[in-house]
């Protein structure tokens, strides 16, 4: 039978069936299920469930369960040519990151809504206006009017010396090709959901045709105000009045709270965004006809008329619309719980800055490094304004996040190290003689695992990173010319601004060619992918509700088949054990939460390494809070354990973390026997004959620890008890 082709499961004999679920290091199921030879019993090659091969000798399981494994680590990936086209839709896949990221809170969660939807509509809009930099700007009016430039590409040699408009029209097709691949970039996936996890496919049908029709309004728009530089006639009048018209449409559709995502408007709302698609369809047509056949003098400028005002008006609109979200969910966390070690929600601002810095830096960097390419910025004309400030924004953003990261290091080193030599204390009161260095070493450990506890720093390196990108947005707007400010107000020589200009732009292009390597090292190296994975897998689990163009979610269909295989399973033996480890715990409490009630007596979950209560509650605080997890554990009656370590920089406790000394949780509430501590290591002396002390495990899964087994057999014995009951 070939690799990866489903067989049918053999004769059952246990009556519990113990299902792990990995984590984001996208583990081979021999591995998790410690077994050498295993078979595959249901699913595809992308994601599939996976049992022993029971006739191997010594393959019993000791506990008494049939063990089966859920391997999901291709379904965010795929293919090596997927992955790296995932790293170019990066900007969108964090914008649409950052809506789930909203407080809690109708009002609040609207507001931070609209916000990172209109903020993903300007990354199109800049998307477009990159690609336009290079093919309108640079190569048309200044490599084929105002400048000789290299030709590395022999099909601009045949547009030279034909009208400055026929060449405009000819290659505006280019942006347009980019946002066609786009579309079909953020189109693909590996297989269509049966049972969906996320109702979000009309929203995105909606969002699509929004974006498609503001990108092409844009570029409309952009051609028609070149043209116009020579004055307008009543074509040009009114096809701006049209692609205006457009612009405010789309944007009406996203900024008005529900409108796209209620039912009783949604049907509206799509054949509002068909019809302003369809408009910009024809405008498009239409204003590459009037720029190709008008036959008028094109006024002499070094670069195409208004481009600058155009991208400047842009990159502020974006610089605006995260002030107005950070004010907004700033003012929410003041009005609500002031100790909260991060503001809930303030990620929704964080990680939208991210998105628009991305964006920008990529945005910039590919029209000012096409330019250095074909030597189209010699002479009076330079790269556009906006694009020098943002490369000089980015510049200054990693700087001052190095200074910054630095700083927060350094400020949180001492109690971090305080709270973990308490840790270490109660652990070890009297450590064996010759155990200093062990023992410093698990202390060096657990202060590190414990910056996570100090992301509410992020909320001052946030706002000086805000402040850069507000300066240089506000300074690209006025129209200041960087060499020369920084001459008049810091006295620097003139050139030392394009020294800075390079060192930015080299630097864009590093972080776009580290994004390249890390996706083919993702994809072939298991343990690269284990460390920086964390952050493609969780970004590509939430639905597409702020850019249609991001990777779509595996989680559409991972929780589904999870349901789908526990829900058959359940039907032929007595109980099934969940297992979850990191991130998988998450795929396992949404497959709970769907569970129907009369299957969820026979249900147990068992996490461990879980980020559900330590970074989950904390950066969707309106999605995996407290009350959630809560459900999920009325559901399946309480059958459930939570194990975790203090070395651990990742999964913590969900509900209690019961340290040596804490206070004991209240008797009457069932969430304060769900998690369990485990000291790690396990003692800092050699086991027996050994010479080692046992190694730190940290984040590492531990299915074969004694106490991983020691809560499967506990959480057993309740199901049978139950199924006694």
């Amino acid at each position: 039978m070939p690799e990866g082709s489903p067989r049918r499961d053999g004769p059952e004999r246990h009556d519990i069936v113990e299902l792990r679920v990995h984590g984001v290091s996208g583990a081979r199921p021999e591995r998790v299920l410690y077994r050498t030879h295993v078979r595959q019993v249901a699913g595809d090659r992308s994601g599939g469930f996976h049992r022993p091969v029971t006739e191997q000798p010594g393959d019993a399981d000791p506990d008494g369960v049939t063990l089966e494994a859920y391997r999901w680590g291709d379904l965010p990936s795929g293919t090596v040519g997927r992955t790296l086209s995932l790293v170019f839709l990066l900007p969108f896949m964090l914008s649409n990151l950052a809506v789930w990221m909203r407080p809690a809170g109708r009002r609040i969660g609207s507001g931070v809504t609209v916000l990172c939807r209109l903020l993903a509509l300007n990354l199109t809009a800049l998307y477009v206006l990159s690609m336009a930099g290079v093919a309108l700007d640079l190569i048309a009016w200044r490599c084929l009017g105002v400048a000789r430039c290299a030709h590395p590409f022999t099909m601009t040699a045949e547009l030279d010396g034909r009208q400055m408009g026929q060449r405009l029209a000819v290659l505006a097709l280019v942006p347009v090709a980019a946002v066609v691949l786009l579309r079909l970039l953020g189109n693909r996936r590996p297989r269509p959901p049966r049972h969906p996890l996320w109702a979000v496919e009309p929203l995105v049908a909606r969002l699509r045709a929004i974006h498609v029709a503001v990108a092409l309004a844009v570029l409309d728009v952009m051609l028609l105000a070149a043209r116009s530089s020579s004055g307008r006639t009543a074509w040009t009048t009114i096809l701006l009045a049209l692609s205006g018209a457009v612009l405010v449409t789309c944007v009406g559709l996203l900024a008005v709270p529900g409108l796209l995502d209620g039912a009783a408007t949604g049907r509206a709302a799509t054949r509002t965004a068909g019809t302003a698609r369809a408009v910009a369809y024809a405008v498009s047509v239409a204003t590459l006809v009037v720029v190709a056949m008008d036959g008028r003098d094109w006024p002499s400028s070094p670069g195409l008329p208004g481009y600058d005002q155009v991208v400047s008006t842009a990159m502020f609109g974006q610089m605006s619309l995260l002030v107005v979200l950070s004010v907004l969910v700033l003012w929410h966390h003041r009005r609500g719980d002031r100790r909260s070690p991060l503001p809930r929600g303030l990620g929704a601002a964080v990680m939208a800055a991210i998105a628009v810095g991305l964006a920008g830096a990529f945005s910039a960097d590919l029209v000012y490094q096409s330019g250095q390419l074909l030597g189209g910025y010699q002479g009076d004309g330079g790269p556009p304004l906006p694009y020098q400030w943002t490369i000089l924004a980015f510049f200054l953003h990693v700087t001052a996040g190095v200074v910054l990261g630095g700083a927060m290091t350094f400020t949180s080193r001492r109690p971090r190290w305080q709270a973990a030599r308490t840790i270490t204390a109660g652990d070890f009161p009297a450590p064996p003689p010759g155990a200093t260095e062990e023992l410093r070493t698990v202390t060096r450990a657990i202060a590190r695992a414990r910056f996570t506890e100090w992301l509410g720093m992020l909320t001052v390196a946030y706002a000086a990173l805000a402040a850069i990108g507000l300066t240089t947005g506000v300074l690209g707007l006025a129209g200041f010319e960087p060499d020369e400010l920084a001459g008049r107000l810091l006295g620097l020589p003139a050139g030392s601004v394009g020294v800075g200009l390079a060192v930015g732009s080299y630097l864009t292009a590093s972080v776009v060619l580290a994004l390249l390597l890390g996706g083919i090292l993702a994809y072939r190296t298991a343990w690269f992918r284990r460390h920086v994975g964390i952050l493609w897998d969780l970004g590509t689990f939430w639905p597409r509700a702020a850019h249609p163009f991001a990777p779509p979610s595996y989680a559409d269909r991972a929780v589904p088949e999870l349901v789908d295989r526990i829900t058959e399973l359940a039907g032929r033996h007595a109980g099934v054990l969940l297992s979850g480890h990191s991130h998988g715990s998450a795929l396992l409490a949404l497959a709970v939460l769907r569970l129907p009630p009369e299957l969820r007596p026979r249900v147990a979950l068992l996490t461990y390494g879980s980020p559900l209560g330590r970074l989950y509650a904390r950066l969707f605080p309106a999605y995996l809070n407290d009350e959630v997890l809560r459900e999920v554990g009325e559901r399946i009656g309480w059958r459930w354990l939570n194990l975790w370590r203090d070395t651990d920089p990742v999964g913590g406790w969900i509900f209690a973390p019961h340290r040596p000394g804490d206070q004991p949780p209240d008797a009457d509430d069932p969430a304060g026997r769900v998690d369990r501590r485990l000291r790690d290591p396990r003692d800092l002396a050699p086991p027996g004959s050994e010479r080692r002390p046992p190694l730190l495990r940290g984040h590492q899964p531990g299915e074969s620890d004694p106490e991983f087994r020691a809560a499967v057999r506990e959480l057993v014995g309740r199901l049978r008890d139950q199924g006694r009951a």
